[in-house]
């Protein structure tokens, strides 16, 4: 069956079961659109307002449904607009195959009109691209850009296409519907030897990460804790892995961690870190971090082993399987003291409170008002700064798959279009993106597709009229020198939310808080709250940059 190159593409994407992608046309896509109109009834195709939120609404879609996001930008600007979604996508290790028109073969190297070398660009934020020649080459490519992007540990894979490509007409071979590749099964004698360890420790920490949500693992995390009596920490990207309800979980770990989790890893003797890298923003003092304790490192890529914190023991391996195959091994343990030493930490050094005694809102208080609101199945979005951390630290999250953030890259304007992913990808479901003035300002565009799509999204601004933790670090690192931070914006977000054709509503007193939310989370369609929250407010606990537990300051003054 002869068939031009766009038709091709867009038959291999449904053969890989996608029902869904997030893009923006142009010159070098002509041809890929024409053929997306004539088979609009098989594939939806979402309209962006700006490419950074095509590719980061593919993120969103992908982190909440499990599936692969698909994002389609034309040539040049194009093309490098999805590179800050891509790199996201990569330091989080989301699933994501970016497609791209290039300009025709005799124009590549020509410094053509729109023309780019996004292969290249790609090339350090992917786990793959592929340039595409021929369009007899697009069925097995499109198969194989999806296989990499699951297969171990998973990753963005970006397919370039010149646009002579899609015009030119080839026989069409369907390629089968990708297969992940086997994942390396974890070694016999580590396993053993890990047990071995487990049994023999008398303050055993487990320290989950992203590996444990994207692996599926949560139910074997939870069953493996409860075996061995092990208090768990998270990182943000694990966070929903383990129950905030859970007596075991104590909650984030890191710079801006939960006292209890971080002072734990402090006083442990063994810590079990499961698909989880060690990042500054946990390990801020390398050399010193679990001092105390040996570390067992599981991950199912080898590269991230004893890269930032020298392991004791490490086991390669899908952390569901590792996880299982330990719990066949170790013995079911008694740690009643431990655990009742980790309950003390809690209780001798809580988060700080969430209810303030002026009428300032607290954005604690929003936040933990909003998870005793929500329905539980909520999936819950931020951008980066401040608010990303208050969520972290207080959004009461009991499943995987409801907490999407940038946490590797720290990407500001990823919230809003991730929102839209999350919300198109899980139809039914209420989103809450919580965002800051700064980072909504980013890419606020994308409220609009919020509004084209009608999408049951929940956006709660933030609003301190400065850039709050940059502002937090100049108050407490640099004397106070405001550098920038201070926002001299008049943006009425609730008229720009009615603008948009969004419901809007505005919170300036602690005592409406939990009547504007509700209200807010009666509505159907988006709807955005400017939240007023003082200037002055701070994330704490926080350790500062290569510190170490005993740095930790509380509060201000410390």
């Amino acid at each position: 069956m002869l068939l031009t190159g766009a038709q091709i593409l867009i038959q291999s994407l449904l053969d890989q079961e996608v029902d869904t992608l997030f893009g923006y046309p142009g010159g070098a896509v002509l041809n890929i659109y024409d053929e997306l109109y004539r088979r609009r009834d098989e594939l939806r195709h979402i309209l962006v307002s700006h490419e950074q939120g095509a590719a980061h609404a593919a993120d969103g879609y992908a982190r909440s449904t499990g599936k692969t996001g698909v994002a389609l930008a034309t040539s040049g600007p194009g093309a490098t607009n999805l590179v800050t979604g891509i790199a996201t996508a990569h330091h989080d290790s989301v699933p994501l195959v970016a497609i791209t028109g290039n300009v025709t073969l005799d124009l590549i190297g020509r410094d053509s009109f729109q023309e780019v070398d996004i292969v290249s660009i790609t090339n350090p934020i992917v786990k793959h691209n592929f340039f595409v020649t021929s369009a007899e080459e697009l069925s097995e490519t499109i198969r194989q850009a999806f296989e990499i992007a699951n297969s171990g540990r998973k990753g963005p894979v970006l397919v370039d296409i010149p646009k002579d490509i899609t015009a030119a007409k080839a026989e069409f071979i369907p390629a089968p519907h990708f297969t992940v590749r086997p994942n390396p099964s974890p070694d016999e004698s580590s396993l053993e030897a890990a047990a071995r360890r487990i049994d023999a420790a008398k303050r055993p920490l487990i320290y989950c990460g992203g590996g444990v949500t994207f692996s599926g693992a949560a139910a074997a995390l939870g069953a493996f804790a409860e075996q061995i009596q092990a208090p768990v920490v998270s990182r943000m990207m694990g966070l929903g892995s383990i129950s905030a309800k859970s007596p075991l979980n104590l909650g984030l770990v890191g710079m801006h961690g939960a006292p209890a989790a971080n002072m734990a890893v402090g006083a442990c003797d063994l810590l079990i870190t499961v698909g989880a890298r060690f990042s500054d923003r946990v390990a801020g003092n390398r050399g010193g971090f679990a001092a105390n304790a040996g570390i067992i490192h599981i991950d199912i890529d080898r590269a991230e082993l004893s890269k930032n914190v020298r392991s004791d023991l490490s086991i390669v391996g899908d952390a569901g399987v590792c996880l299982t195959e330990l719990q066949k091994r170790v013995q079911k343990a008694d740690h009643s003291g431990w655990l009742a030493e980790t309950d003390g930490f809690c209780r001798s050094r809580a988060l700080p409170d969430t209810k303030s005694p002026k009428s300032a809102i607290n954005p604690r208080e929003v936040i933990t008002t909003v998870g005793e609101l929500a329905p539980k199945d909520a999936i819950v979005v931020t951008d980066v700064g401040q608010h990303q951390m208050y969520v972290a630290q207080y959004y009461p999250f009991t499943a995987p798959r409801t907490f999407l953030s940038s946490c590797g890259l720290g990407t500001m304007g990823y919230g809003m279009g991730a929102a839209n992913g999350a919300a198109v990808g899980n139809p039914g479901r209420r989103v809450v993106l919580f965002t800051g003035d700064g980072s909504f300002h980013m890419n606020l565009a994308e409220l609009a597709v919020a509004v084209s799509q009608n999408l049951k999204i929940l956006v709660i601004i933030m609003n301190n009229s400065v850039l709050g933790m940059v502002h937090q670090w100049q108050k407490l690192f640099y004397n106070g020198r405001y550098s920038s931070t201070e926002l001299d914006r008049k943006t009425d977000y609730v008229k720009l939310a009615e603008a948009f054709g969004a419901r809007g509503l505005r919170l300036t007193r602690s005592k409406d808080i939990r009547a504007v939310i509700a209200d807010a989370l009666s509505t159907d369609g988006p709807c955005v709250i400017d939240c007023q929250i003082p200037p002055s407010e701070r994330v704490f606990p926080i350790i500062p940059p290569g510190g170490g537990t005993e740095d930790m300051i509380y509060g201000e003054g410390e």
